[in-house]
């Protein structure tokens, strides 16, 4: 059974390109529908319920374009709203935190892992629960580093004082000797070199993006959802502000160019 129908991807701005990035990468024959909110973002300052709504806000849109499974690319998103939204909608709804929190205690052992994310994520506690939920016993240490999101978005990913903010935050990972680290917000996947040069080579980086892109293709296998072997991708970008500024950074994130990108206001 297959069904070319698209998949579903949605994240507070333009950080989960780099879910889509994975999902074409793993799943070529997949179509992609991408929504950023990037008149609202950042989530990681909202409250729970405003996240529920905003993430029900977006799920509507997105049935609306006929999508088989919807992939919740953010990980305020996914902290605060995934049980509402897999017990309201009729297709799967993934998120970016198990996925991560597996790989994670897996490549772990028993070592500390390290878990970095936006200050809303690491607030509440959605690592820390899904690790410990796997494997009771481990040390998780968490750090919000709120400040790299805007670097990554400037460019300054090989940056003097991208440099300087990443000694500040990750000293108390390298104090507890982590070998393990989880990449909790989807922007750090490209402070990947950075972070080797910071916490050294032998750290391991669990990148959430490529994680989901592997559960979302077990998820789509099981359920018969998957795209027929020859099928042509098509994908599609909106996101609820001007599109401008989507399109120039979105294609950093994708790693390809974006030749158009719609807007469809929410709220």
């Amino acid at each position: 059974m297959t069904n070319p129908a698209p998949i579903g991807v949605f994240d507070s701005g333009i950080g989960g390109l780099t879910v889509v990035h994975e999902l074409m990468r793993q799943l070529p024959h997949e179509s992609i529908v991408y929504f950023g909110d990037t008149a609202r973002v950042p989530y990681g300052n909202k409250g729970p319920e405003t996240v529920q709504r905003y993430s029900r806000e977006i799920a509507d849109f997105l049935e609306s374009r006929g999508v088989k499974a919807i992939v919740v690319a953010c990980n305020t998103a996914t902290a605060h709203a995934l049980p509402v939204l897999r017990a309201e909608r009729r297709v799967p709804v993934i998120g970016v935190v198990e996925p991560g929190a597996r790989a994670a205690v897996a490549a772990a052992g028993s070592g500390p892992i390290g878990v970095i994310g936006t200050a809303g994520t690491i607030r509440s506690g959605a690592y820390d629960r899904a690790i410990h939920a796997l494997s009771p016993a481990a040390q998780v240490v968490a750090r919000g580093c709120p400040l790299f999101v805007p670097l990554v978005e400037e460019g300054w990913t090989d940056h003097a004082a991208a440099r300087l903010v990443a000694g500040e935050y990750l000293a108390p990972i390298r104090a507890a000797r982590v070998e393990t680290l989880v990449l909790g917000c989807t922007h750090y996947p490209l402070l990947k070199p950075l972070l080797h040069e910071v916490l050294g080579p032998g750290v391991s980086l669990i990148d959430s993006a490529e994680e989901t892109a592997a559960e979302t293709a077990r998820v789509l296998a099981e359920r018969g959802l998957a795209a027929p072997p020859d099928a042509t991708p098509t994908y599609q970008y909106v996101c609820s502000d001007e599109p401008s500024r989507f399109r120039e950074l979105g294609q950093r994130f994708l790693g390809r160019p974006i030749d158009r990108v719609e807007s469809h206001p929410l709220g």
